[in-house]
C-alpha cells in the first residue's frame, strides 16, 4: 500500500456501550484498528472479549456508542439506517457459522439472492451466481438444495453467495464453527485463496487458533480492547 492511500477500515477511540443506568456495560473501550485492502486478519478473543462487537461494528450491524469508523475513508459512524444497508449491499460479503441458506431453494439461487436485492437483471444474476459457485468449486452442484449437501458445501454455498457482488470485504464469523476438521480446513483454504487469487480482504473472527493461523495478521482482543496485534506467516 502507497503512503497515501487511506486504510480501507480504520477504527479510532472506538467504544460500544449496551444499556443505560445501573445496568449499563461497555463492550469495547477505545478500539483503534486499521485494516488494508487486500490483507487476511483474523480476530481472536474469549468469549465477551468484543471481538463479534467489533465486527459488528465493521459490518455496519451495529453503531459504536463513541469513537470514528471510517470505510474506505468514509464515516460510518455517522451514517443513516439505509446509508449502512447500502454499504452492507454495495461493499461487503458475510460469512456466518450457521450458513443461513434458503433450505428449499437451490444452491446457484441461495448465491443470487444479493444480487436480487440489487435489482439485477435474472441473466445477469445467473451468469455471477455461476461464476460464483465456480470459485468455491460448486458449479455441478448449483442444483441441489441445502439438505442435499454436506455442511462443507453449505458453507461454500454460503461464501459464494457473499462474494457474488465482489464486495471489497469479506466478514466471516466463526466461519469453521458447525464444521468437522477436516472440512474446516477446506474452508480456510478457500478463505485463503479468495484472498490471494481474488485480492479480497478477509476479516475472521475465531476463537480456534488453528484456524486463526491461516491469516497474514492476528489481533488478539481481551475484556473490550486491542491486546495484542501481530503479522502472522500462514500455513
Amino acid at each position: 500500500m502507497s503512503s497515501g492511500e487511506k486504510p480501507l477500515v480504520q477504527l479510532i477511540g472506538i467504544g460500544k456501550r449496551y444499556g443505560t443506568g445501573p445496568t449499563a456495560f461497555d463492550a469495547l473501550h477505545h478500539v483503534d484498528l486499521s485494516i488494508n485492502a487486500g490483507e487476511f486478519v483474523a480476530i481472536m478473543g474469549p468469549s465477551g472479549s468484543g471481538k463479534s462487537t467489533t465486527m459488528n461494528i465493521i459490518g455496519a450491524l451495529d453503531t459504536p456508542t463513541r469513537g470514528q469508523y471510517l470505510f474506505n475513508g468514509f464515516h460510518v459512524e455517522h451514517f443513516t439506517r439505509d446509508q449502512r444497508a447500502l454499504l452492507r449491499r454495495q461493499y461487503l460479503g458475510f460469512v456466518f457459522q450457521g450458513f443461513n441458506l434458503l433450505p428449499r431453494t437451490s444452491a446457484i439461487e441461495n448465491v443470487e439472492l444479493p444480487l436480487l436485492y440489487r435489482g439485477e437483471p435474472a441473466k445477469v444474476r445467473h451468469e455471477m451466481a455461476l461464476e460464483a459457485l465456480d470459485k468455491v468449486g460448486l458449479t455441478q452442484w448449483k442444483d441441489h438444495t441445502p439438505a442435499e449437501l454436506s455442511g462443507g458445501q453449505q458453507q461454500r454455498v454460503a461464501i459464494a453467495r457473499a462474494i457474488v457482488t465482489h464486495p471489497k470485504l469479506l466478514l466471516a464469523d466463526e466461519p469453521t464453527g458447525s464444521l468437522d476438521s477436516h472440512r474446516s480446513v477446506e474452508i480456510m483454504k478457500l478463505l485463503q485463496k479468495l484472498n490471494d487469487e481474488e485480492g479480497i480482504t478477509v476479516v475472521l473472527v475465531t476463537h480456534e487458533p488453528d484456524m486463526a493461523k491461516y491469516a497474514k495478521r492476528i489481533v488478539h482482543f481481551v475484556d473490550g480492547t486491542v491486546a495484542s496485534d501481530q503479522e502472522n506467516k500462514p500455513c
